[in-house]
């Protein structure tokens, strides 16, 4: 067993007192109204704007352009302020295995694919992609090494690349459970545990809507949430239900829509419940004056804002009606 990594509260004072500051800069749930109400795409903008986005035309591609260098500019900003960037990878690590899913299904049907890499993971993705073509994982950390060769495997055995995306998906939350599991972070490790829980309620409620069964459900849960996966299963399979499955790890609300979801109520509201559990989770944060919490929890509300513009503006974009597009929206973080 190793010895966690010290975190000390002290040590984040200055950058809790700039998160506070830039969290008034963050897209509110008014500023996102202002957005779907907004009679021009203008105007839209203009909300935008008073975020600190630097928007000009806009186009589909111009829209993942601008996400894509505000995500980095998150990073950069942090990256060289915080003394131990360690824990920033938590957040990284999911574009590390975006990239690795991107150029293995690329690499596979011979289709370039460079133009839908994120350039925000710990990982250059031509090396990924070098270790893809070449099918060479030796100089990629070992649990996305690991992962990237078997998945290779099972989509050229089976050509089944949601086999292949669920191989990588697992060894994402693994990584980024150890990650999380070299600090002394209780608010960083229960951020990581919610997350699980959130993506396992949402893979049971799926996998009893399809009938499947214990052994496939099994195959789809993640290790490292609250509720462990054997728990889950013996709980959907025996006397229990999704509500006890998943009852004292933040869910409630969600697994009860969950049930109800089961026998084909709609997917929209219990998804969006299952993603707000995870913000309410973060806004505990709000409730410290300064830590490792209050940096944790902005990387993450500015992630999921990221994802608030783009169902925002790609909707507005593709003529979607504001109704439709609100429901569309997850809990704003402020």
């Amino acid at each position: 067993m190793f010895d966690k990594k010290k975190v000390k509260d002290i040590d984040y004072l200055a950058i809790s007192a700039r998160v506070r500051a830039k969290e008034n800069y963050l897209l509110t749930a008014e500023r996102m109204e202002r957005m779907l109400e907004a009679k021009t795409d203008e105007e839209a903008f203009k909300v935008l704007t008073e975020c600190g986005y630097e928007v000009g035309e806009m186009t589909p591609q111009a829209l993942e352009r601008l996400i894509a260098a505000e995500r980095e500019k998150l990073f950069s900003d942090f990256g060289t302020s915080v003394t131990d960037t360690g824990m920033m990878d938590v957040f990284k690590i999911k574009y590390d295995y975006h990239n690795a899913k991107t150029l293995l299904k690329g690499e596979a049907v011979g289709v370039e694919a460079d133009y839908l890499l994120a350039p925000s993971g710990r990982i250059d993705p031509k090396r990924i992609g070098e270790a893809v073509l070449q099918n060479d994982y030796r100089a990629l950390p070992g649990v996305l090494s690991g992962a990237l060769g078997q998945a290779k495997e099972v989509l050229a055995s089976t050509q089944d690349p949601q086999l292949a995306d669920l191989i990588l998906d697992k060894a994402c939350y693994k990584e980024m459970r150890q990650t999380a599991d070299k600090y002394d972070s209780a608010f960083l490790a229960g951020y990581v545990k919610v997350l699980i829980d959130s993506i396992n309620l949402k893979s049971t409620v799926r996998a009893l809507r399809m009938k499947k069964g214990a052994d496939f459900l099994r195959s789809v849960l993640v290790e490292g949430g609250k509720v462990s996966p054997e728990g889950v299963v013996s709980a959907v399979f025996g006397a229990g239900s999704v509500i006890t499955a998943f009852t004292g790890c933040g869910l409630d609300a969600a697994s009860e829509l969950g049930e109800n979801a089961v026998k084909g109520g709609r997917l929209t509201a219990f998804e969006k419940a299952c993603d707000d559990a995870v913000t309410a989770y973060l806004r505990n944060s709000r409730y410290v004056a300064f830590g490792e919490s209050v940096l944790i929890a902005y990387l993450a509300a500015k992630e999921n804002e990221l994802t608030a513009v783009r169902v925002i503006l790609s909707g507005r974009l593709a003529g979607v009606s504001a109704d439709a597009i609100r429901e569309r929206l997850r809990e704003a973080y402020v």
